[in-house]
């Protein structure tokens, strides 16, 4: 959902401006959610009207520091357009990939949550045993660990994330994709609740009750037509605005 009272900025076109406007906010929900690691992990946004340009987190800033302002322009090269100059060389080659891949995606979220690594971890990976898992479960796929920062990482990611939107970086993390923002926000949202959820239940120790395979299959016809829906998320985005406005945190500078 677009921001509403965005302050002008005379050096970008509206578009730029709202959508680091709504990055940012991503940024300061994942503080919220406490889904942070350090400086690590980052966000991106495509920049509407541009052709092969995105946003990215400056190297070095917390999520809840990130403003509007702060955010690097870079283009599919490794170009920096603007001022900003630092950026993860990592996130870069995580972002360029699944962006260069993947012409229907708008944002890219990326995260290094305990019980995201926990299940990147595993074998059998995120398991149907939760309704937080059926949401996503039929989106999930995997990408096997590689070489940070390399070309190589760059195109295995692109090939890797071509039909899917959920995806578990083997030893490494999670990466969610989405049309817009609050899609890619909802999905992440998802995701690490039902590894959270995997983590919490494995350590009871006990048998764990799979998700029936024909409920498991309606769930996932039903949740399909939900994420397809253009308001796909738009709901719990607004609400997380209205807390971020609560709280005075000022994103958008």
């Amino acid at each position: 959902m677009a921001i509403t009272s965005l302050p002008t900025h005379p050096m970008m076109s509206d578009a730029e401006w709202e959508t680091r406007c709504d990055l940012a906010a991503l940024y300061h929900i994942f503080h919220h959610l406490r889904m942070t690691d350090l400086i690590y992990t980052h966000m991106t946004a495509r920049i509407p009207g541009e052709k092969d340009t995105f946003l990215i987190n400056n190297y070095g800033e917390m999520f809840d520091e990130v403003t509007a302002s702060s955010l690097v322009k870079m283009d599919f090269e490794g170009n920096v357009i603007g001022d900003q100059d630092s950026y993860n060389e990592a996130g870069f080659t995580i972002h360029s990939g699944v962006y260069k891949a993947r012409p229907d995606i708008t944002c890219v979220a990326h995260t290094h949550t305990n019980a995201g690594v926990a299940i990147s971890i595993t074998k059998e990976g995120l398991l149907p045993i939760s309704q937080d898992a059926a949401v996503v479960i039929d989106e999930v796929g995997y990408h096997d660990y590689g070489t940070p920062a390399t070309q190589a990482e760059c195109d295995a990611l692109g090939r890797n994330c071509k039909d899917i939107n959920c995806v578990i970086l083997r030893n490494h993390g999670l990466l969610t994709l989405g049309a817009s923002i609050p899609a890619a926000f909802l999905r992440m949202y998802f995701l690490e609740h039902a590894c959270a959820e995997q983590v919490a239940a494995t350590s009871l120790n006990t048998e764990l009750i799979p998700i029936d395979s024909k409920v498991l299959e309606d769930v996932n016809q039903r949740y399909g037509s939900f994420r397809a829906n253009d308001d796909f998320g738009k709901l719990e985005w607004s609400a997380m605005i209205r807390l971020l406005e609560r709280n005075g945190v000022q994103y958008k500078q």
